[in-house]
């Protein structure tokens, strides 16, 4: 089998790249946070309800309205890091789905009359969309520090409010340009076998 992607991009998405830590001191241009999402957008999610919802917290300020909600170990990397984005998901992406889901005019009513499913649905596929997230940074040049190590409640108390009550966050993403120094010894992955089963 051929692959489609050359193996240095498989290596800079997957078998070299990785959990940064430490941040060397060069900036991210809104131009490459731009680049990331129009790459990351094109994933696929249930019925193209696209929940995610991504805050990139940049400024001291900004950084600094986060520092209460992480914990310490994750502090020091978040305020060295040159972006934190905040990765959240919409709870009410289904009054979004006329237009994102056009050739179903009764899409909304799948989740608008179910809150549960419509929760589930939106972690569910704000999660996939955060995994393209890491993948489109890693695509721009960007390295990623994914976290959890918060306060959710914290979180969405300080930044979801307003316009944006309805979404929740999930994770966190330092991005930047890692400092090879501050990596430790890269850790073992399960093999096959041992996660996988053909049936």
């Amino acid at each position: 089998m051929t692959n489609t992607v050359s193996d240095e991009a498989l290596d800079i998405l997957f078998r070299k790249a990785r959990t940064h830590n430490g941040w060397l001191d060069k900036p991210v241009s809104d131009d490459v946070l731009r680049q990331l999402y129009d790459l990351m957008k094109w994933g696929p999610t249930s019925a193209n309800m696209s929940p995610a919802r991504i805050l990139f917290l940049r400024t001291p300020e900004a950084k600094q309205r986060l520092l209460p909600a992480l914990s310490p170990n994750n502090a020091d990397k978040t305020m060295a890091a040159p972006v934190t984005a905040i990765i959240g998901h919409d709870t009410k992406f289904y009054d979004h789905l006329p237009r994102l889901f056009p050739h179903n005019q009764d899409a909304r009513s799948w989740f608008a009359n179910s809150p549960q499913f419509a929760e589930t649905s939106a972690f569910r596929n704000g999660s996939l969309q955060g995994g393209y997230f890491i993948l489109a940074a890693r695509s721009v040049g960007l390295d990623c520090g994914p976290m959890s190590g918060f306060d959710n409640a914290k979180v969405d108390a300080e930044f979801f409010t307003g316009e944006l009550a309805a979404v929740k966050s999930n994770f966190l993403c330092n991005l930047g340009h890692g400092d090879p120094s501050k990596l430790f010894p890269r850790s073992p992955r399960f093999e096959f076998d041992e996660v996988c089963k053909v049936l």
